[in-house]
């Protein structure tokens, strides 16, 4: 065969092959390919897997399927008690119709931050500062909701809306801080009171006990005067009341047993 020939074929298959080549393209498994056929758009995207893209003919735009985190900048927002505050939030969607991402708005992205920033400002304003500390969840749910229902004609998703920081005023901060203090200090001062109200609650019931049974006060007395001696001290002056005596002389004197020299000082 003539050098030139083969050549020729050599030259005319690599020219073919790079043709082909040229028409494939490869999609991973989270991509989509939106083609415009002479300028109309194919009812079916392309991928995953290989597609063929013919080219001068086709116009081809690779969209990807995964989930995006959308950082929402500061904004400064004033709640419906008239108190300034930045907020700043993470919004999570991702693209569910590929074709609707690009016909149907520019820049997709872009458009859901802005109409995070406009939705969240418009929704913070709605309540006042002690609910959007207290109930973010429940703020976040609803913000999300509209930032659905309005990207929804372009083909995006919203999942999940965060409120990630509230920044207040330093003056705030202070009020803030007073408040929570003075609630700390109520619940202890509450606390203290019910604990003095038991203690009140408990010596009543010890009182009433002893007025029924007598004997129940001598036997504290006597532990009482035990707990005393065992302190290190030299001379111990307590009271002896002389019905208990009383008591004990007589007990003594049923017993037969002689009775013990006590002076008792009745001054």
């Amino acid at each position: 065969m003539d050098p030139i020939s083969i050549i020729i074929k050599v030259v005319g298959g690599i020219i073919v092959l790079r043709i082909l080549f040229g028409w494939l393209r490869i999609f991973n498994e989270y991509e989509r390919g939106v083609v415009f056929r002479l300028g109309k758009v194919l009812p079916k995207p392309l991928g995953p897997g290989i597609g063929i893209v013919i080219p001068l003919i086709d116009k081809m735009v690779k969209v990807d399927m995964r989930t995006v985190t959308l950082d929402v900048p500061p904004q400064d927002v004033i709640t419906r008690d008239n108190i300034t505050s930045r907020i700043s939030a993470v919004v999570y969607y991702r693209v569910e119709d590929p074709i609707k991402a690009v016909v149907a708005i520019e820049n997709y992205g872009y458009a859901t931050s802005q109409s995070a920033q406009s939705i969240l400002r418009s929704i913070i304003g709605q309540f006042d500062l002690d609910k959007v500390l207290s109930n973010r969840e429940e703020i976040s749910e609803q913000i999300q909701l509209i930032i659905d229902d309005q990207t929804e004609p372009w083909g995006i998703k919203v999942i999940n809306v965060d409120i990630k920081d509230v920044e207040l005023p330093v003056e705030m901060q202070r009020a803030f801080a007073k408040q929570a203090e003075a609630e700390r200090e109520r619940r202890g001062k509450i606390i203290l009171a019910e604990g003095e109200f038991q203690a009140a609650e408990k010596l009543c019931q010890a009182a009433q006990l002893m007025q029924e049974y007598p004997m129940a006060l001598q036997m504290r007395y006597l532990q009482t005067l035990a707990e005393i001696s065992t302190e290190n001290s030299s001379t111990i002056v307590f009271p002896l009341p002389i019905d208990m005596m009383s008591a004990f002389q007589a007990v003594l004197n049923k017993s037969g047993m002689p009775l013990p020299q006590v002076h008792i000082d009745q001054k």
